[in-house]
């Protein structure tokens, strides 16, 4: 129940993006990955995420290897992401772009109507991310935060439903999210409330256990006062990695990214 990135590498013809990094992120963990312009994070999380191919190395999830697969074979094992910029099905409402989500393992045909599919589990997600009250919207006149949570909401629907059994053990699949710049674009109170949400998917759910959450950011206070442990790539590579304090106090990391005088008392978003 552990993503584990092993030696990762990639290669754009003779630029080496990222330098064979190895990390792991835990069940009900919430790890951000940082680093300055050009340091390799975003060509990092593209790798995980199935955006890239790897040049060499492996990322396995629940023990099994997913940078082979495509994308909905990694959705089937419990892996989704998101974009920086939030995508969603602008001609649809609110609702049924969740519905759309809730309703694609049982097979969508061009002509069915999602207003007479069962609506229950979608209008859930949607109270659960603070949306019931602009179900019945267009998602193309929705404000960008209400876009970035819609987002989510596709996201934890296309892990959630169907609900899918570890084979042979009939125990839910863990669940990985994997989140890019979930707080671009955003406000400080709207990134705020937002990374308290992403912070409560951690939090194990009956029998399952909490969600693995690894997301990048340049929004530093969506960072140090949310992120169970940080991970900055400085030239393809890990400078540091630990706790946010342990992170924030690292010479390197203020040398080549926050700046000798920041620290995490200057972060303001909350704890969920």
């Amino acid at each position: 129940m552990t993503l584990l990135v092993q030696g990762l590498t990639k290669h754009f013809d003779a630029v080496q993006a990222v330098r064979g990094i190895s990390f792991a992120v835990e069940p009900g963990e919430c790890v951000a990955l940082i680093g300055p312009n050009g340091a390799g994070k975003s060509t990092c999380f593209g790798c995980i995420a199935g955006q890239h191919r790897l040049t060499s190395g492996a990322v396995h999830w629940n023990g099994e290897r997913i940078d082979t697969l495509q994308v909905a074979a990694r959705l089937q094992c419990g892996v989704a992401r998101t974009f920086q910029v939030a995508q969603t099905f602008e001609a649809l409402t609110v609702l049924q772009n969740v519905q759309l989500l809730t309703q694609a393992s049982r097979g969508l045909a061009a002509f069915n109507d999602l207003n007479a599919t069962d609506s229950r589990h979608a209008m859930a997600l949607l109270e659960e991310v603070g949306l019931q009250s602009l179900a019945q919207d267009a998602a193309q006149g929705l404000p960008y935060g209400a876009k970035k949570r819609l987002e989510l909401a596709m996201a934890i629907a296309g892990l959630r439903y169907p609900p899918v059994a570890v084979r042979g053990t009939g125990a839910p699949v863990p669940q990985l999210l994997l989140l890019d710049e979930p707080a671009a674009g955003l406000a400080a109170s709207e990134r705020a409330d937002l990374m308290k949400l992403v912070k409560s998917l951690t939090l194990p759910r009956g029998d399952r256990a909490g969600t693995a959450v690894l997301y990048t950011e340049h929004n530093m206070d969506a960072v140090f006062t949310v992120a169970d442990r940080v991970l900055v790539l400085v030239d393809g590579e890990i400078a540091a990695q630990g706790s946010p304090q342990t992170v924030a106090e690292d010479a390197t990391v203020r040398r080549r990214y926050l700046g000798q005088w920041w620290s995490v008392a200057q972060s303001k978003v909350p704890h969920a």
